[in-house]
This record gives C-alpha cells, structure tokens and sequence, in this order.
C-alpha cells in the first residue's frame, strides 16, 4: 500500500490503480506522475506478464533504408484492411522515441558497427526490429522498466494480487476493483482512476506460449462493466513453439526465420513452398496455418535451423539455444519440432489515443486494449512498441488530468474459492477453445462449443467468480467468432474462406453482440 493511503487491512485508498505489471502497466504507472500509483503484480516481474516471454523485441523505422510509411504500409497490409490508419502513423511515428525512453531505463539494446542492430521478421520489408539480450528482449525490458518503477516515488508495487471484479462507481463509471491473492483472500481498492494492463487471454486455448497469468481478467471484467469491445475473434498463433511436454510452450522466435531457419515436414519437404510469395517469412496467420494443417493431417513440422545455429548467427539467439538444450535437442545438430500454439490477441477493449475507454473512470492500454493498431493481425514486434507508446500515452493523460474520488456503488468482500474444481473446468475450456476457435474454425465447431461453454457457465455457483469471467469471455470470443462468416487475417473459417470486402475498415467494432448469446457478456 502507498503510505498514507492505506484505508483498512481489508480496503485500500488509491489516487491510481493499474492492474499489470508487464511494460504497458508500468509504462503507464511511470508516465502517470505527480499521480500517486498502485500497481498490482500477480508475481514477480519475470512470470507476472507476456511481456517477460516476448522475444522478437521491438519494432521500430530507424534504418538507413527504411521510413515511417514503410513500417506504416507493413502493418496495415498485415492487418488485412481492418486496422486504423491514424492509430498505426500514430504509433509507429513514436517508435524512434519510444527506444531513446527504453534506452534511458536502462535497457541496453544489441549492437553492430552501424548502431542498434536489427532483424527482420516475418510481414516486415525492412530489418527493423531492436533485440535486447539477443531473443531475450521483453525479459531485458520488463526488468529495466521494473526497476525503474521501483525507484519512483510516486509508485507502489504490490506483488501477489490479482483484480476479479471492476468496482462500479455511483456515477456510472468505474471507481477501483476488488481483488485478491493466492490464498484467495480478498480486499478492494478504491481508485479515481483504473488502468487495466492485464496482458492477453492465450491460457484460454490447450496450446500457448502465454504465462499462467495471461488468463483474460481484464477483458472479461471489463465486458462484465459495460465497456465496449473490438474484434475479439481475432486471436493470433504463433507458427513456431517447441512442440515438447510443458505449458506454457516455449517460443521459437520469428528472428530464427529471419536469419535462414526453414520449416519442413518430417519428410524434408519445405512446409510454406507455393504458399506464400514470402515462403517461411510470410504473415503468422499464414505460416500458422500451415502448420496446424499438417498437424491435423497427422504430420510432424520441424524448424530447421541447423545452419544458424552451427555460424556466427547462433550468438543472436542464446534464449532459443538454451531452451532446445533443455529439452534434449542440440539446435545446431537437430531440427526442432514446433506447433502453432495461441500467441497474441489482437482484439479488446476499445481506446481512444490516449487510452480512454468507454466507461469513465477506465483505462487499458497493451494487450488487454484495442487501439485499431493490429487490426486482423499483428505484424511481428509492433506490440512491445505498442506497450511503450500507449502506456505511456495513458500514464501522461492521467498525470495531465485532476480528479475526484468516485463513491462506489457497493462495495463488498467477496471470499473466492480456488483450487481443483476451477482447474478441471478450465481444462476442459482450453480443450474446447483450441478445437473450436484455433487456427480453422467453422460454424459446427464455434455452435457447438457456445453452447457447451454457457451451459457450463449457467451450471456455476454464483461465489465461483473468478471462473465464470473466463467462461464469459471465452463464450463472448466464440460468438464474435461464429458471427463473422468471412476468413480476415487470423480469423480463418473454413465455410467461409473469402474476405468479405464489405466488412473492410478500420475498426471490426460490436457493441456487446454476446449478450444475443445469452448474456455471455
């Protein structure tokens, strides 16, 4: 608790709320001074948040032969006409910016004789993205924003704790959250202003390289509040996880293409030939789907990158290096076995510029929030870019801003079970979610998986709060899902494999369709 703001043990007083800790929560939570902020970790900084996983690093038009309306066009020919073109100039036009703030926290990103090196990856024209670490960037930057953090007097860091519930103010507005830790005992913080910086929903789907906290909290709370939301159909795959026995799964950065890696079948044969014009450096949607059709046809996919692990190259990539060696296979001797595995969520709640949401008294910026900037599908390292930029773009507004502390309508403790139930339930879930809603989907699938997953969600007790949100919001994403009878970026129906040019613009925007689903919303 910030001292002097602390109500009682069981509720707390906070000018600021931000729930998150990866680099969109603690952007945001930096930029937001004079304001006092309280930021809410799950766990330590290297497990609390996608951003410690992320690999690729962070995108950004500083090359000699690139430009601004380079990386500009890249992004909404990955977003397959349906991001917002003022959101994407607006956010890459800070990206040079965005690196010399980084770079002033502490992050120390590689180089080569001509400045910061870059790669490239897939969707991308140029050699663009920033490493730090070599493929352990998002660790680097977490770490050097975490510590950042620390040292600001203006912010607090609270480990341990998690929001379940959005408090609604008298004033039609949000006013703090409730929340709660491992153990499962509960507090409420009452906030003037919240910002969720909750990260994705990737341990929604079987298969995922997503940390255990990237649950969708955020999102289905805030669906649960009212706020608008975007294009939650639109979730990405990563073509390239290590296919062995953990969960998450790890990554097989998108760089390891970049630098001559291919992907073959257990036969030898190129996985992405006659594809794509592209070939292994086309769009993820594309690559993903690939691998997940040899999947489903009983086929093994191999990353072949012995030749970049056996030259000079290889120093690039020391966290890829030391994972394949921990699960028993020498890269630089070996093909590595990969699966598509749920990555990205493009869609969430809607923001304006500065973060603003729907709701008064809310805020959401990374993952959790949808800017307009990804569309259909992320290009490759814009999130983290994304992360800084707008996270810093809310903390600012707030910071710039005064306001009064929001009555809440009622607020209560709520003791929240955990433990064996929940976790058989949300297997089940994530079972359903990857059949359904992976890579291909069809109307049988998504009808069938709605029904079960609200029957299942109707079946709950009421005290069961924590997860019966991720029922919601996995019953919400599978009836944006069966309603969008077209295939736009990664969002693929088989029944419908042609865009629609119709549904073509800037922001994929539904007001709350799911409550036409019965109130999955």
């Amino acid at each position: 608790m910030i001292p002097g703001d602390s109500m009682t043990a069981d509720a707390w007083d906070a000018d600021v709320l931000v729930v998150g800790a990866g680099v969109a929560g603690l952007c945001a939570a930096l930029a937001a001074a004079p304001r006092r902020v309280l930021v809410l970790c799950p766990d330590d900084s290297a497990r609390a948040s996608s951003s410690a996983l992320a690999q690729g690093g962070i995108a950004a038009p500083i090359g000699p032969d690139d430009s601004v309306d380079v990386h500009v066009d890249d992004t909404l020919q990955a977003a397959c006409n349906s991001a917002d073109p003022d959101a994407v100039t607006r956010v890459i036009s800070c990206a040079a910016e965005a690196l010399t703030f980084l770079e002033a926290c502490g992050v120390d990103f590689d180089r080569d004789r001509s400045g910061r090196s870059l790669h490239l990856e897939a969707g991308h024209r140029r050699a663009r993205v920033a490493h730090a670490a070599g493929d352990r960037s998002g660790e680097a930057i977490v770490a050097a924003l975490w510590a950042r953090a620390h040292a600001a007097t203006h912010v607090d860091i609270q480990s341990g704790w998690r929001a379940v519930e959005l408090l609604a103010s008298a004033q039609d507005g949000v006013a703090g959250a409730q929340i709660i830790d491992a153990l499962g005992r509960s507090a409420v913080v009452h906030a003037r202003e919240t910002v969720l910086a909750t990260g994705g929903i990737g341990r929604l789907y079987r298969l995922t390289t997503n940390g255990e906290h990237a649950t969708g909290d955020g999102l289905a709370m805030a669906l649960a509040i009212g706020a608008r939301t975007a294009a939650l159909e639109f979730v990405q795959f990563h073509p390239t996880a290590l296919r062995v026995d953990a969960d998450p799964l790890p990554l097989l950065t998108e760089a390891l293409r970049g630098a001559g890696a291919r992907l073959i079948t257990a036969r030898g044969a190129p996985v992405m030939a006659s594809r794509h014009v592209l070939g292994d450096l086309a769009p993820r949607d594309v690559v993903a789907r690939a691998v997940w059709e040899h999947a489903q046809a009983g086929e093994s996919v191999l990353l072949d990158a012995t030749a970049v692990f056996a030259s000079d190259k290889a120093s690039a990539f020391p966290g890829a290096r030391r994972t394949a060696l921990a699960h028993g296979i020498n890269p630089a001797v070996a093909p590595l076995p990969v699966t598509a595995a749920a990555h990205y969520h493009m869609g969430g709640i809607v923001v304006d510029a500065s973060g603003r949401t729907s709701v008064p008294g809310l805020w959401a910026c990374g993952e959790v929030a949808y800017t307009g900037l990804h569309g259909a599908n992320r290009l490759a390292s814009n999130s983290l870019l994304e992360a800084v930029v707008c996270g810093t773009a809310v903390g600012a507004a707030i910071g710039a801003a005064t306001s009064r502390r929001r009555p809440v309508v009622a607020s209560r403790r709520l003791e929240i079970p955990v433990g064996i139930g929940v976790d058989s339930r949300l297997t089940r879930l994530r079972e359903r979610m990857w059949h359904a809603m992976g890579p291909v989907r069809d109307a049988v699938a998504l009808n069938a998986a709605l029904a079960a997953t609200l029957t299942e969600r109707d079946g709950m007790p009421p005290e069961d709060k924590l997860v019966r949100l991720h029922f919601e919001l996995a019953a919400a994403m599978i009836f944006a899902a069966a309603t969008r009878e077209e295939s736009r970026g990664a969002h693929w129906r088989s029944d419908f494999p042609r865009r629609d040019p119709t549904r073509d613009g800037p922001r994929a925007v539904y007001p709350r369709g799911c409550r036409a689903a019965g109130n999955a919303a």
